[in-house]
């Protein structure tokens, strides 16, 4: 069955929910930097080998926050969807990656866990990939109709 003008339609009608999906997880995990530091700022990302943690920690919590917010209001949200892409696959790399191969890279430490390899990093990084996937179809897709964006776009013709 081909795919019709009905069906994409339905399609742009779930896009507020994957912003919402996105933006709420982002938003949340940007403030916990700042409100947990040991736990999920710079404390976190000098466990995991970061140099200048706090630069890092509180940069990318600093994004998470605004580009979540952004994705939330439907608002420039193709261009807020790149960096959160961006930090997604950084996570993958500095913290999945160590545990599909069983030991860090580089500065990257590799946390300790009963078991290392593909399923203990297929388990560690679900919410990465449905964050990063996420962001994608937001890069690609846009805000959808229900959303400031499509409000400075005008009325549909």
């Amino acid at each position: 069955m081909p795919f019709s003008s009905a069906d994409a339609r339905r399609a742009l009608q779930i896009l507020p929910l994957v912003r919402l999906m996105v933006g709420l997880v982002f938003v949340s995990e940007g403030l916990q930097k700042f409100l947990l530091p040991a736990l999920r700022g710079p404390g976190r990302f000098a466990n995991i080998g970061v140099p200048t943690p706090e630069v890092f920690a509180y940069g990318v919590g600093t994004v998470e926050v605004v580009c979540g917010m952004l994705v939330l209001l439907g608002l420039f949200t193709r261009w807020a969807a790149v960096p959160l892409i961006l930090i997604m696959i950084g996570a993958l790399v500095t913290t999945k990656l160590p545990i599909l191969l069983g030991h860090g890279i580089g500065p990257f430490a590799v946390r300790e866990l009963n078991t290392y390899g593909f399923w203990a990093m297929a388990h560690a990084a679900r919410t990465d990939w449905a964050l990063l996937l996420g962001a994608l179809v937001l890069a690609v897709a846009g805000a959808g109709p229900r959303s400031l964006d499509a409000l400075r776009k005008g009325p549909l013709v």
